[in-house]
């Protein structure tokens, strides 16, 4: 490596200002090790993961009507506002007699899945299975926050002030029995071990029933 020599003293007063000007710079550079920031986790509604779970399926067909939607609960996660780091969508083709799961994703972490949207293979679908009806988008008018605070004044209240850390889990999905959308506030790990089922009309926002 070349030396370089300067005979001239004023000349290294100027560098040596210089160089305490832009210490900064310098120090950021000198720390090349320095961590990233770490990135947070995503939570969003029900209504707005669905918006973007559509516009995906929309990719796969033409004709693409969802049957459900689905949250998962993890711990951290505001279900005091209806949102979710994890959104699963599920939407039919009946053109191609097709089903396909779309995956909205802003959870971080090395379990985590990966961030933003995700699908799975293609299955069969059956327009005259009742466990799978399609609904029209129109219906869904009423967010997930909106129904749980319904929910909560329907005997959600009383579990969340007995455990502010309750989880919940929202399900949308079309009760073809009296031809209308509804949104299922359950208060549980999972549907199978739930304390309470809160259905709300996801149309309107009146609360249904209460189901356990």
């Amino acid at each position: 490596m070349r030396k370089i020599v300067v005979p001239c003293l004023t000349l290294l007063c100027m560098l040596a200002g210089c160089s305490s000007g832009n210490k900064s710079e310098s120090s950021n550079e000198s720390h090349p090790s320095a961590k990233p920031a770490v990135k947070q986790a995503q939570y969003e509604t029900g209504r707005t993961a669905f918006q973007k779970l559509y516009v995906s399926s929309r990719m796969w067909a033409a004709d693409v009507k969802p049957f459900r939607l689905q949250s998962q609960f993890t711990v951290g996660a505001p279900v005091n506002e209806g949102k979710s780091g994890l959104w699963r969508g599920s939407f039919a083709s009946p053109a191609k007699r097709m089903m396909k799961l779309f995956v909205w994703s802003g959870l971080v972490g090395s379990h985590a899945p990966e961030a933003g949207v995700s699908f799975s293979a293609e299955d069969t679908w059956n327009p005259s299975n009742t466990s799978t009806p399609v609904f029209d988008l129109g219906f869904l008018k009423v967010d997930s926050d909106a129904a749980y605070l319904v929910a909560q004044k329907h005997g959600g209240e009383k579990l969340t002030q007995k455990d502010p850390k309750q989880p919940i889990l929202f399900v949308l999905d079309w009760d073809a029995s009296k031809n209308r959308l509804l949104w299922h506030v359950i208060y549980g790990n999972s549907q199978d071990e739930a304390k309470l089922r809160i259905a709300v009309d996801a149309t309107s926002g009146e609360f249904v029933r209460v189901e356990k």
